[in-house]
């Protein structure tokens, strides 16, 4: 019994644990929009930064929806090409966000740096969320395991986005 007790408060406690339900006005939240290639970090029920970012090639590879950030890594490793974390050859840059889309376990779908910041704000990405390094270490320092992810292409402002889905005040 003892064991079965210290093997679930080990679970229940730990960082990979689900945090609940969110987002609650105040709790962290990002809004991706795929249409202008922004992402918006909320915090405390208020926008408290807009960066550039880089998405799909193709408008379907970056999914859409609501997801949870379930995976952080600093100087991720990258398995397609074998690239250590930390490599200025590294196309993940210096910080990996990992979100649950499309059933994945936030190993397949990121907001992550990049080793290449000229593609900042363009369409050239295999289905990730790239940012430049500065700017997603800040983000990833910013934010904890739970946060809720939204991946949207549309005319609305992130304030309509972030009251339609009670991130903001």
């Amino acid at each position: 019994m003892k064991l079965l007790l210290s093997f679930v408060l080990t679970i229940t406690l730990s960082p990979i644990w689900p945090l609940g339900p969110n987002p609650i006005a105040g709790d962290p939240y990002i809004i991706i929009n795929k249409q202008t290639n922004e992402l918006a970090f909320i915090n405390k029920g208020d926008i408290q930064q807009v960066y550039p970012v880089a998405t799909g090639v193709f408008s379907n590879l970056t999914p859409e929806g609501s997801f949870t950030v379930v995976v952080k890594a600093a100087d991720p490793y990258y398995r397609r090409k074998n690239i250590k974390g930390g490599s200025p050859d590294n196309p993940l840059g210096t910080r990996w966000i990992g979100f649950d889309a499309e059933g994945t376990d936030g190993r397949i779908y990121g907001i992550h740096g990049t080793n290449n910041e000229l593609s900042i704000g363009k369409y050239v990405s295999n289905g990730c969320i790239r940012m430049r390094n500065k700017n997603v270490e800040e983000l990833y320092n910013r934010i904890p395991l739970g946060t809720k992810v939204f991946i949207h292409s549309s005319e609305k402002s992130f304030q309509e986005i972030g009251k339609e889905n009670g991130a903001l005040k």
